[in-house]
């Protein structure tokens, strides 16, 4: 095996100082990994796309440092040059290079404007970058088949094919030619064969399986003459914190398919540590994960070693938040992204946590999960610990809080109602000054701040109205689903906004 590397995910908001780079590529070469891969998507400071540089975006200065004090390590660029280029196209120079508009994540591969972004986002990351490796990426292209502007081509018999073929081959022989070996994810060729046809063999896949292992998917690679890589997760963005047994198990899965497969190498893939997620709690994970991939006697319960051999607390911390947390309602294994993150902050309304968990967090489930964050509290190791276990908590406290409030506003008795609210202010400050740790201990996402001020404002908008509506002053009470919601209006009272929602479609 001999690619052993793990990729840092910057594009869900991270914003790293040189020092925090330090720190994760210190534990990288430490932990037995031979590459760090930066997955960027809009957050590195290409030269050609200054209108695109986000605050606190990777800068080539950065990546030069980085190799300049880490020779041994491979610092790999993970760009997107198709779809996962919302970062771009959501802004006003780049909105009109979308396939659809402000629609998805995918460029308009028939638009040479897109074609020729991607190839400066290509130049650029040669001349920035050392390493032997580009990652070009090409995953999860979906609106090849569904975007309207695409539609005529897509449904000609292998129209997906050629139009992912044709916009990747061009750019993985520009890389070629420069010396250096493109890669790509693999799913989009996995599930069209003749997409690889065009693509020279030396290009490397990205084989990602979270859920099971990579033993059919990458023999079928190899079988069309691709080097392939295989790629096991850290399931984050679809748990509270992280999902430990599935984790462990993807991992343990493909580093075995891989072995008996005799494939070219191992990347541990790690996501979404926006929404209030920390990348230092990860780290003993990721320090297990590259133990087992130079040690296989490590065996594979790495993950759960790795925190034991930090410290009791390290260890029965992580097993109460990833595993025994699971355990109870609101929080099961699922392979999609965390309803509670994306419901508390993502959506700008809150209120939904209520509306979806009342009865998983309320009465005697709410208090076996609060008896659980309350030893997690007290066995959390250092702040990053303490600052998820708090995160989590604050969910199940403003569910309860909620529902206290609207059993006084069900009753018609306002005041009672927004007194019973009033908490809610204070847990918001809690979090933003949680948020603000994550960020200046770890580089952790900005817009955490920006959705928690978001929160707050809304909860002092629904305390407006229950004050102003919530003795019948309308003539009728709103349920407190349509009240709470962002786009409630006072007299619409059948929500006619929602019932015709075709426009925002």
């Amino acid at each position: 095996m001999q690619l052993k590397m793990w990729s840092y995910d910057l594009a869900r908001e991270q914003c790293p100082t040189l020092d925090h780079l330090y720190e994760i590529a210190s534990l990288s070469q430490e932990s037995g990994y031979n590459a760090l891969g930066l997955y960027l998507e809009h957050r590195f400071e290409y030269p050609s796309t200054p209108w695109a540089h986000g605050v606190g975006a990777l800068s080539a200065e950065h990546v030069a440092s980085l190799q300049s004090e880490f020779p041994s390590l491979q610092i790999i660029p993970m760009i997107n040059t198709l779809s996962h280029m919302e970062g771009f196209l959501f802004t006003e120079p780049g909105r009109d290079l979308a396939a659809q508009t402000f629609q998805g994540m995918m460029g308009d591969p028939l638009n040479p404007a897109f074609i020729d972004l991607c190839e400066r986002l290509v130049e650029d990351t040669l001349l920035c970058f050392d390493s032997e490796i580009l990652h070009l990426g090409g995953d999860e292209a979906s609106e090849l088949r569904t975007a309207p502007i695409l539609a005529d081509l897509a449904q000609e018999p292998g129209g997906v094919e050629r139009l992912f073929r044709e916009h990747f081959g061009p750019l993985a022989m520009m890389v070629l030619k420069s010396g250096r070996r493109p890669a790509l994810w693999a799913d989009m060729i996995l599930a069209n064969p003749g997409a690889a046809d065009e693509l020279p063999k030396e290009t490397l896949l990205f084989d990602w399986q979270y859920f099971g292992g990579v033993a059919e998917s990458s023999a079928r690679l190899r079988e069309m003459g691709f080097e392939v890589v295989a790629c096991p997760s850290i399931q984050t963005y679809n748990a509270a914190w992280m999902h430990l047994g599935p984790s462990q198990e993807n991992i343990a899965q493909v580093v075995a398919d891989a072995d008996r497969l005799g494939l070219h190498g191992v990347c541990l893939t790690t996501w979404e540590c926006g929404l209030m997620g920390a990348y230092d709690t990860l780290f003993p994970a990721i320090q297990g994960v590259g133990q087992l991939l130079n040690d296989r006697s490590v065996g594979e319960a790495c993950l759960e070693q790795a925190y034991r051999d930090r410290s009791p607390d390290h260890s029965r911390w992580s097993e109460l938040m990833g595993n025994e947390l699971q355990q109870h309602p609101g929080f099961e294994y699922s392979t999609h992204r965390s309803s509670l993150k994306c419901r508390f902050l993502l959506y700008s309304n809150p209120f939904w946590l209520w509306v979806h968990h009342r009865e998983d967090w309320v009465g005697p489930s709410g208090e076996a999960i609060l008896k659980l964050l309350d030893e997690a509290a007290l066995v959390a190791p250092g702040l990053a610990e303490q600052g998820v276990t708090h995160f989590v908590r604050s969910a199940i406290d403003f569910v309860r809080i909620v529902d206290k409030s609207v059993e006084k506003y069900r009753q018609k008795l306002p005041s009672e109602a927004i007194t019973a609210m009033a908490p809610l202010r204070g847990l918001f400050d809690d979090l933003s000054k949680i948020a603000r740790q994550n960020h200046h201990r770890i580089g952790g996402s900005l817009a955490d701040l920006e959705r928690i001020k978001i929160a707050k404002a809304h909860v002092e908008r629904v305390i407006a109205r229950i004050r102003e509506v919530g003795a019948g002053q309308l003539g009728y009470l709103p349920s407190f689903e349509h009240l709470s919601h962002p786009s409630f209006v006072p007299h619409d009272q059948g929500a006619w906004w929602r019932i015709n929602s075709w426009g925002t479609r």
